[in-house]
């Protein structure tokens, strides 16, 4: 009975004529009609998310192509606010960062934008989106109408929003709708007052006619908190779920008005140590032909999820804390790379039953080349290059401070103190209040003894002679972005215990790594160690040119944990020990077809003695270390 009052929705909304001036544009919904109408003619979106964030720019357009050649008429697009203000009140919007210039690739291309600026967007990206240093304030509630939050967030939309005012549909741009927060309903606070505020900011910065909108996740409890009057109400599920069901959900929270799926699950993310997610392409193509049927709106989630860069991943804490892996292919249409995939002809396929797709072929795949082994050499280990990688030096502290108290939010930091005792016997080194975020590599006199890790690796044993150095090389592997811990603080939280002594008296050293790497470090030298070593360094060698600056994959075998650079761009993390994730992509781009290309890498467990990386023409993104 359900689906065929739906259908019935659907025939009286496409029945519709338009009544509007020829050529003024704009977008609303049709609540007596149950759908949007644009140009005041109904229209039912076809979309696929896509993150500008996570493609180099060089890319957009192909990407772009590619989706509007599948049959889309709109992408929806997340504005993460850390990306764009990593540092309080200074504002980044150019090169990879250039968000009106992807806009306008999308509208050239003809595709509408369903723009997503959270402030929180979840994402598996780094704390959600939101900026570290807002952990600056101890006791700050986030997504709340906690007042420094709320003063943080006003001051970050009335940068952001008047930029997108002019890209609105209805003000000659190609924005059709603005969601206001993210999936709020499914977050603890469930702060009417916050919605509230949000949708003032809204209205006041992009106008009274703008359609404002909210997605929430396929259950009352979440709908109750994620929906607020004024901002219309739209349901995200997947391939296994009763979509009369989920659709009815929506109708009990938004009585008149068009169907929306605002998140449909294309696949799903991996975190280190899953095995990879797959989600089937007929099971995909069959949903989403069910939903167009109804004369649902659907953006489909991911259309490309492209890659985690540097350190954007996110991580989720469950009943433990998991670290995203640095691809986000997300079993996607696009592959991680941008290339079509069968599932892409398969929801071209299904899209041809409803509209009409654009003639002519589809783009190719970006060429790939598998350029072979390059062979690395030691730089040395990470404490013995505090004075390069740590310029102003440490920070004395009694008891150990975090990375936010210490104004350093991504990537390492490097702990030191001195044993205070002889420790003939293996003597345990206990993180007793789980407080190591998220690894910590320890080494004693520059020789490593292993590690602690949170939630899972809490004592470790040492041995040593009172006064010894010991380094303890903290990394930050990812912020919670989802859930009630997205209060994610950073590098020791509380004190390590060695033995029956707490360890005072700390130097804290914070890493710039990427800092040092783009000012040229470190240069080649024929003193570079040919042999590896156990515990944090720093390895280097080139890739010689060959006129070819195509995308190529990398693969660590027998390389534990770390962080690679390529012409002091960070790639992202590797795992290969833990997978499933076993290469990294590089854009061509990157590289140099003239000048050998740089590769560094910092290994934090043990690197292979032979040293060597491989670059190859595919990617592995399946491989799961067995559990041991």
């Amino acid at each position: 009975m359900a689906a065929s009052v739906l259908l019935l929705v659907t025939l009286s909304c496409l029945s519709i004529s338009g009544n509007l001036v020829s050529g003024e544009k704009s977008f609303s919904i049709d609540y007596k009609n149950n759908c949007f109408l644009k140009d005041g003619k109904p229209f039912q979106y076809i979309s696929g998310s896509i993150h500008y964030s996570r493609i180099p720019r060089y890319y957009w357009k192909d990407r772009l192509v590619k989706m509007y050649m599948t049959g889309l008429n709109a992408i929806q697009v997340y504005v993460p606010w850390n990306f764009h203000e990593t540092v309080q009140g200074v504002h980044n919007f150019t090169g990879d960062r250039d968000l009106e210039h992807f806009l306008d690739l999308a509208n050239q291309t003809g595709l509408l934008v369903i723009l997503r600026p959270g402030p929180y967007i979840c994402a598996e990206w780094e704390m959600g989106g939101l900026p570290a240093w807002l952990l600056k304030k101890p006791n700050i509630i986030l997504r709340s109408a906690d007042t420094d939050y709320v003063q943080a967030v006003s001051s970050w939309l009335a940068v952001l929003l008047p930029k997108m005012k002019p890209w609105l549909y209805i003000n000659g741009g190609n924005i059709i709708s603005v969601q206001v927060e993210n999936e709020y309903g499914s977050y603890y606070a469930c702060d009417y007052n916050y919605m509230r505020h949000l949708r003032t900011l809204f209205r006041f910065l992009l106008g009274e006619d703008t359609i404002l909108f909210t997605t929430d996740g396929n259950t009352d409890k979440e709908m109750t908190c994620g929906s607020l009057e004024g901002l219309y109400a739209t349901v995200d599920f997947g391939t296994d779920t009763n979509i009369t069901e989920a659709f009815n959900r929506q109708r009990r929270f938004e009585p008149q008005g068009p169907l929306v799926n605002s998140e449909f699950y294309t696949g799903w993310l991996d975190h280190w140590g899953d095995q990879h997610a797959v989600v089937d392409a007929q099971k995909v193509s069959r949903v989403l032909g069910e939903m167009l049927t109804m004369g649902a709106s659907v953006n489909m989630y991911m259309f490309e999820g492209g890659t985690n860069f540097g350190y954007w991943n996110g991580a989720d804490h469950d009943n433990r804390f998991r670290s995203v892996v640095t691809s986000y292919d997300y079993d996607a249409p696009l592959s991680e790379a941008g290339d079509p995939t069968e599932k892409l002809l398969a929801i071209r396929d299904v899209i041809k039953q409803f509209r009409e797709v654009p003639s002519g072929p589809m783009p190719p795949a970006t060429p790939k080349f598998a350029y072979g082994f390059a062979t690395l050499r030691k730089v040395g280990n990470v404490s013995s290059l505090l004075k390069t990688l740590s310029p102003l030096g440490p920070v004395q502290s009694q008891y150990p401070l975090t990375f936010e108290e210490m104004k350093q939010y991504y990537g390492y930091m490097l702990y030191q103190t001195t044993l205070p005792r002889d420790l003939s016997e293996p003597t345990p080194l206990i993180s007793p209040l789980n407080g190591v975020h998220d690894r910590a590599y320890v080494s004693i006199n520059g020789v490593f003894q292993g590690l602690l890790e949170r939630d899972t690796v809490l004592v470790m044993n040492i041995t040593g002679q009172q006064g010894d150095t010991v380094d303890i090389l903290v990394e930050n592997m990812g912020r919670v972005n989802f859930g009630t811990k997205i209060n994610d603080y950073k590098g020791l939280l509380s004190n390590l215990i060695l033995g029956k002594d707490v360890l005072t008296d700390w130097k804290i050293y914070p890493l710039d790594i990427d800092g040092a790497i783009a000012g040229g470090w470190p240069q080649s030298s024929p003193a570079l160690e040919k042999e590896p070593s156990v515990g944090p360094a720093f390895y280097m060698g080139t890739l010689q040119p060959n006129g070819l600056a195509w995308d190529t994959f990398l693969k660590l075998s027998e390389w534990t944990k770390g962080q690679v650079w390529i012409n002091g761009v960070n790639l992202g993390r590797y795992w290969p020990a833990r997978g499933p994730q076993q290469t990294l992509y590089i854009p061509g781009p990157l590289l140099s077809t003239t000048l050998p290309n740089n590769i560094i890498v910092l290994e934090l467990e043990g690197a292979p003695a032979h040293l060597r990386v491989l670059f190859m023409d595919r990617p592995q993104l399946n491989i799961t270390a067995k559990k041991s």
